[in-house]
């Protein structure tokens, strides 16, 4: 296990083509209604979603952003982070002139290893790289990485197998699972005990609102959001057909990501 010290404490959307992604511009912010609030042993858990895949999640040890991209005038009204979780290299999930505008001298940031390497020589020294089935720590946080990958053979070359992460968070007794970009795993489905989700949908980059369904309807969180949902020609998935196929016990929370 990796320990950290915590004293260092326009958004995009993919189009591919042949293995290769470029970025398109859309609109942020995506919701002003503050934060969604989830209590923990000792505090509360608050998320505030930005937009696509990017978020920003307070917790008793600090202040997270997740994936940002974009303007840093969107991120306006947050603390600057203490931490930053990056899932992988895509421009709607990594965005280095994005990070240098938010972070501060104390943040401390964990990505997978592709990332790392893309990093100048400043981040890099603010930054721990983790891969599949490695773990670190911020505080009292530990963080899992877990896969994240394609599946479906002709879309292998948007996730490759072992490349990306997803993330699992253990935060004031309440775990926590970002996916990232990936579609129906083993490892997403045999996740346990999961209070709070984040799970992805579009095409052909991830999976479909019925797959994604399935999966969580498996490994049964207390509470999931649909994001990233936005894909391309009309891979776009509808947050409220996942939502319907849900099981019993299972709330979604919609978040605004496209506002």
């Amino acid at each position: 296990m990796q320990s950290l010290n915590q004293n260092r404490r326009q958004f995009l959307i993919t189009t591919a083509a042949a293995g290769t992604v470029t970025v398109l511009p859309f609109a942020a912010r995506a919701d002003s209604h503050g934060p969604d609030v989830f209590p923990t042993d000792n505090g509360a858990i608050e998320i505030s979603p930005i937009a696509h895949a990017s978020f920003v999640m307070t917790v008793p040890a600090g202040v997270i952003y997740v994936d940002p991209v974009g303007a840093a005038a969107d991120y306006e009204g947050f603390p600057a982070p203490d931490l930053v979780l990056i899932t992988h290299e895509h421009g709607d999930h990594f965005n280095l002139d994005t990070l240098k505008g938010l972070v501060s001298d104390s943040t401390v940031l964990i990505t997978n290893p592709a990332v790392y390497d893309m990093l100048d020589a400043d981040m890099q020294g603010r930054a721990t790289p983790i891969a599949n089935g490695e773990n670190a720590t911020f505080g009292d946080i530990a963080i899992d990485a877990i896969p994240a990958h394609n599946t479906t053979e002709d879309r292998m070359n948007f996730h490759p197998v072992g490349r990306d992460n997803g993330y699992v968070l253990t935060v004031d007794g309440s775990r926590v699972y970002i996916s990232g970009d990936t579609e129906d795993i083993p490892e997403m489905r045999a996740l346990e005990n999961i209070d709070i989700a984040f799970v992805c949908m579009n095409l052909p980059f991830t999976m479909d609102a019925t797959t994604a369904a399935d999966a969580v309807n498996e490994f049964k969180p207390k509470t999931v959001y649909p994001y990233h949902y936005q894909g391309r020609d009309d891979g776009t998935q509808d947050p409220e057909e996942f939502a319907a196929l849900l099981a019993d016990g299972i709330a979604a929370k919609m978040g605004g990501w496209y506002a």
